[in-house]
């Protein structure tokens, strides 16, 4: 039996520029990397390359004057309410400037105790206390700040509130988990929820919005020579400096599957890659789900589709082979294993192995190795993730 099954390191890279050729810069990093470790790629290694060099190659920006541009091109009454942003400065205080310098006027509903992603405004026991019911209770700023004070984030100390008001002087905050409540204000509406946005654009039709669209709507197309994606639109960008947002990469199909024949024909071995953005975890102490790019994986190979259909061994161990000890207990296991039905979704002896899909779990295993500060390792191999008890 091997002793080490599943690896994951990350591969330090030079500092990626708009036009890069990424496809041989990559190659060349996890190659150095090979030779350093004296450990080649082997059949089935994974190789995930994060969104943003992907981004930064194509040169995938654009600018607050060129988001403006859109809004007021889609929204020409010059008013607009948005739905449900997540707390960032990072990711939408740079879309908020652009989108506010399109219209007149902005009303900004936030969602209340906490964002999307779980970046939380107030506590559940501040609500407790106040007697206040998140799915019925709606508010101007007048009214929440006479409630809760002026609250700041846990970890960025940032009071949000002020914060987006402060980027420019059209801006009005309300607050309501309703996403109809923006119809009081406005009948034209941009949804800036993420993963539940499809839902946030039916109910305001529903309640008979004018006009609806998402973030995932605007720069869909070049505007003005902008960067742009068709399938997210401004959904999963970034700041990039004080005028400009990193978009969401887009072809990144083409890309992976060139990486992976550049990989395979190098080491002579049949990888599988990936393009990863944030991965899907949540803070135990913030409370905050790291999941506010619009996919895990924007594109993958193959190999990577699906997802794990595997036994629950201690599930095992305590039950069908609780008399078994050592290499007899061993050696029943891996007949097990190799005599495994290909579907156990819904079996006893899978029960806790939680089948979520491999992009996913193998997403948030590369954002985590791979950070998003300052270790310089964008690109993530995983060795052995395919393996098993029984190999």
């Amino acid at each position: 039996m091997r002793a080490i099954g599943t690896q994951a390191f990350g591969v330090r890279t030079p500092i990626i520029r708009e036009g890069d050729d990424l496809v041989e810069l990559v190659a060349a990093s996890v190659k150095a990397a090979a030779d350093e470790s004296g450990s080649a790629l082997r059949d089935n290694d994974i190789v995930g390359v994060t969104e943003a060099v992907v981004a930064r190659a194509q040169g995938n920006y654009a600018s607050i004057g060129q988001i403006s541009a859109d809004v007021a091109a889609k929204f020409p009454e010059g008013e607009l309410g948005l739905v449900l942003p997540i707390f960032s400065r990072n990711r939408f205080s740079m879309l908020l400037k652009g989108i506010a310098g399109g219209v007149e006027k902005v009303w900004v509903q936030m969602g209340f105790p906490s964002d999307e992603v779980g970046n939380m405004l107030i506590s559940l026991d501040d609500l407790d206390a106040k007697g206040i019911n998140p799915h019925s209770d709606s508010f101007d700023e007048a009214a929440f700040t006479a409630l809760f004070g002026r609250p700041v984030h846990r970890f960025t100390g940032i009071n949000y509130i002020e914060f987006y008001k402060s980027l420019a002087d059209n801006i009005e905050i309300v607050f309501s988990n309703d996403p109809a409540y923006i119809l009081k204000h406005t009948p034209y509406a941009l949804a800036c929820d993420i993963h539940t946005r499809e839902r946030t654009k039916r109910l305001l039709r529903a309640k008979g919005a004018k006009r609806v669209m998402g973030l995932d709507d605007i720069l869909t197309s070049p505007v003005d020579g902008s960067g742009f994606n068709p399938d997210y639109g401004l959904l999963g960008s970034n700041k990039a400096d004080e005028r400009r947002v990193k978009l969401f990469p887009r072809g990144c199909g083409d890309f992976a599957a060139a990486l992976k024949a550049r990989l395979d024909g190098m080491f002579g071995v049949s990888t599988e890659v990936m393009v990863y953005g944030d991965g899907a975890f949540k803070d135990p102490v913030g409370g905050i789900w790291e999941l506010a790019d619009p996919v895990v994986s924007p594109a993958f190979t193959a190999g990577l589709n699906g997802q794990p259909n595997e036994l629950k061994l201690k599930f095992l161990a305590d039950n069908k082979f609780a008399k078994l000890s050592g290499r007899e207990l061993e050696d029943a296991l891996r007949a097990e294993i190799r005599g495994k039905s290909a579907a156990l979704m819904g079996k006893m002896e899978s029960e806790g192995t939680t089948p979520r899909r491999y992009t996913d779990l193998l997403g948030s295993l590369c954002d985590l190795v791979s950070g998003s500060g300052d270790k310089g390792t964008p690109v993530v191999v995983i060795r052995g993730y395919f393996d098993n008890f029984a190999v």
